[in-house]
C-alpha cells in the first residue's frame, strides 16, 4: 500500500463563538503551524432560523405575504444584521490578535475572516468549496442522541456533506 502525501494549505475554521469552538481553534492553529497552512475563519449568522419551522407549518406563499406585510420591520433587521457582520468581524479580529499575543501559541497566518448569513452547516460546506479548503476544523457540542434528534447537529451535517476532511473537536 502506498500512502498519499497529504498537503494541507488552507484550513477553514468554523466558529459559533462557543467555548467548544474556541477550544477547536487551538487545533486549527496547531495544524496550520505543522503544515504551513493559512486559516480562514468563518462565522455564520443563522438566517431566520424560525423560517424553516414556519414553512413547515404554513404554505410558503402565506409566509411570503406575512413577510411583505412587515417589510419595513424586516428591512430594519437586515440593516441591523449588516452591523452585526462588522461587529462579529471585529470580535474575531481581536480574538486572532489575542491568540497571536499568547506566548504559548506559535504564530499563524489568518488568510481571511468571513462572516456570512444562512444555515450554518450548508454555509460551512459551501465556503470550504468556494475557498478550495483542504480541511474544516470545528467544535461539536456533543448534545447526545436526543439533542441531535430534536435540534440536529451542524457538525454531523458538515461531516456527511463535505467533500474535504472535517476535524470535529469536543471539549475535554
Amino acid at each position: 500500500m502506498e500512502l498519499s502525501n497529504i498537503q494541507i494549505k488552507k484550513i477553514l475554521y468554523a466558529t459559533d463563538l462557543s467555548e467548544t469552538a474556541t477550544h477547536a481553534f487551538s487545533y486549527a492553529v496547531s495544524l496550520a503551524n505543522l503544515y504551513g497552512a493559512g486559516i480562514t475563519i468563518l462565522h455564520v449568522l443563522d438566517e431566520l432560523p424560525e423560517e424553516h419551522y414556519i414553512t413547515n407549518m404554513i404554505p410558503p406563499g402565506t409566509w411570503k405575504a406575512i413577510k411583505e406585510k412587515h417589510f419595513s420591520e424586516a428591512r430594519d433587521k437586515l440593516i441591523g444584521k449588516k452591523r452585526d457582520h462588522m461587529a462579529m468581524k471585529e470580535v474575531l479580529q481581536a480574538f486572532c490578535e489575542g491568540a497571536q499575543d499568547n506566548e504559548e501559541c506559535r504564530p499563524f497566518t489568518t488568510d481571511e475572516i468571513v462572516i456570512k448569513t444562512g444555515m450554518p452547516a450548508e454555509v460551512i460546506v459551501q465556503t470550504a468549496q468556494e475557498r478550495n479548503g483542504d480541511l474544516i476544523v470545528m467544535g461539536t457540542h456533543g448534545r447526545g442522541a436526543i439533542g441531535e434528534i430534536l435540534i440536529g447537529s451542524t457538525a454531523k451535517w458538515v461531516v456527511r456533506h463535505s467533500h474535504i476532511p472535517v476535524l470535529t473537536i469536543r471539549l475535554p
